[in-house]
């Protein structure tokens, strides 16, 4: 293909595959529910569908294979991504893992609906794996349908954009399909199932390996294909390391640690929570990968947790989740050990998580506020004062951080005065009615607590709140928008998803007209189903 131009022919994509020519396949080529030994994939094509119509296309997603709209607008576009078409040069394959599941071993799970068509190399050399959620069952279905709902499609499509455009490391989502058929889902375990709209999303990534990949051959002893596959992954996506030995092993160790970590600062930044840190849902790369009962903290709640399923025990929740992803990697550690031999390097990874982690959080919290570096002698009390603030009255944690980059801060505060509720973080209150005499007492101290370390800085009051604005995103995906959407494509309406899907391009910049868009969650979705937590249903 001439470099700089783009590609309007699917024909022309190149596949590499260089997953299934390096590594052990499965040698049953029938696509029966079982268990799979001694191999990394099995070979499994897609379960054809009697209508496939195109929702969405993400123009930017698209761009990373070279394609142009004249290519997604083909009817061949809508075939190939809802699993109808095979181009050539595709080799679809569902990946074998394994992983703990809410703390638990589950054994071996692997891609129970997701098959990926092939890896593409685009004109930049970059590697692009094509993969199809929803496209029917593997061999690795256990007893589920392969299948996915539109409801929980849109939601992904969706946010995996959003998260991209937010800067958080994240796969990538190319195109939402109907299939013209229906899915039954039990989506409140209640024991009444019903009958939903189809759907597939394409989701796009340099890799999907995750920690569940290794962990499969570790507990089998499969150290021979373990050691495969860590070989593959360090050539193919850590190439900058080196050829793979005990040394690049632990170095290697060591950066999917630190990826982990930055991704769950970039998660807590934002006020994401992903909802289910189970270890085979944790991305190789650092990646946000799996998007299930993810949400967005509303009011800031740090036990709070967007999944159903989680909601007794809490194990994924908002202030939990860089201890989870901790656990996780140490479990990560125990898989390959085989492999390296060496407790020690694994476990100085584990330490320098912590303790970069802790650090990490705190310079996080303290560019939130807009200050220039974190200070421990003022800013360890100030943060802590912030977050017991948060929960005194129900407060938007997206919407707080931008009024409180609005506040002028023109004359100094006198101490120990009481003043009004400034209109800004007034209008972060879910109950502004309810604010009482000692909410503005503690306020008051607050601020003039910020305010005298905010002068420690001497940043012009413009300067900190255009910091402040690129930390803290005023448009996020929260849980009620997502399910507007939903709810107007139940009648054929899909403009709301290519809207919302324009609006998180530029989350952290003002929109003239999307106003609607960044307003805190309305009383009517407080407790609505699809509008705050949501099930593992798919």
């Amino acid at each position: 293909m001439t470099p700089g131009r783009t590609c309007n022919d699917l024909d022309s994509l190149h596949f590499d595959n260089r997953f299934v020519r390096h590594l052990p396949a499965d040698p049953e080529p029938s696509n029966l529910r079982r268990q799979v030994s001694n191999t990394c994939f099995s070979r499994v094509a897609p379960t054809p569908v009697s209508a496939p119509e195109l929702v969405a296309v993400s123009p930017d997603a698209a761009a990373l294979l070279d394609l142009d709209e004249k290519a997604w607008q083909s009817d061949l576009f809508a075939q190939v991504f809802t699993g109808n078409r095979l181009l050539a040069g595709m080799d679809p394959f569902a990946m074998c893992y394994g992983g703990h599941q809410f703390g638990n071993w589950a054994g071996q799970l692997g891609d129970g609906r997701a098959i990926n068509l092939g890896e593409v190399i685009n004109r930049q050399g970059k590697r692009w794996i094509l993969q199809l959620k929803g496209a029917g069952p593997t061999p690795y279905s256990r007893t589920a349908d392969g299948l996915a709902v539109f409801r929980s499609s849109t939601r992904e499509f969706l946010c995996s954009e959003a998260m991209f455009f937010l800067g958080i490391p994240t796969t990538r989502a190319l195109s939402l399909t109907l299939t013209g058929e229906t899915v039954e889902r039990d989506m409140f375990y209640d024991g009444h199932p019903e009958e939903e709209p189809g759907a597939v999303v394409c989701r796009l990534s340099p890799s999907f390996i995750r920690f569940g990949n290794f962990q499969i051959h570790g507990a089998r002893q499969e150290t021979a294909v373990l050691k495969q596959l860590m070989d593959y992954t360090i050539r193919t996506d850590f190439p900058h390391l080196g050829q793979p030995d005990k040394d690049t092993y632990i170095r290697w160790f060591t950066e999917v640690c630190q990826a982990t970590r930055s991704l769950v600062l970039h998660w807590m930044r934002v006020g994401f929570v992903h909802g289910v840190m189970n270890t085979d849902n944790m991305s190789i790369l650092g990646l946000t990968i799996d998007y299930g009962p993810y949400g967005w903290l509303e009011d800031y709640n740090p036990v709070w947790t967007p999944n159903t399923t989680d909601a007794h025990g809490r194990r994924y929740c908002f202030q939990n989740q860089g201890q989870v992803a901790l656990w996780n990697l140490a479990q990560l550690a125990n898989a390959v050990y085989p492999v390296i031999g060496d407790a020690a390097p694994l476990k100085t990874a584990l330490e320098a998580f912590s303790r970069t982690f802790q650090q990490g959080w705190q310079t996080m919290m303290a560019q939130k506020l807009g200050l220039a570096r974190y200070h421990p002698d003022t800013d360890e009390s100030l943060i802590k004062d912030l977050l017991t603030l948060l929960q005194a009255m129900e407060t938007d944690y997206t919407l707080f951080f931008r009024g409180l980059a609005d506040l002028p801060f023109s004359k100094t505060l006198s101490d120990n005065t009481v003043m009004p509720v400034p209109g800004p973080i007034k209008e972060a209150l879910y109950q502004p009615e309810k604010i009482h005499q000692d909410y503005e007492k503690q306020l008051s101290s607050w601020l003039q607590q910020y305010q005298k370390r905010i002068l420690q800085d001497r940043l012009p009051q413009k300067m900190r709140s255009k910091q402040m604005n690129r930390q803290n995103p005023l448009y996020v995906l929260r849980n009620y928008l997502a399910q507007m959407a939903i709810d107007k494509a139940q009648h054929n309406d899909f403009s709301m998803i290519h809207e919302l899907l324009e609006v998180m391009k530029t989350p952290y910049d003002f929109q003239p007209g999307k106003e609607k868009f960044a307003e805190k969650r309305p009383e009517w979705a407080r407790n609505r189903p699809g509008c705050s937590m949501l099930s593992c249903s798919s």
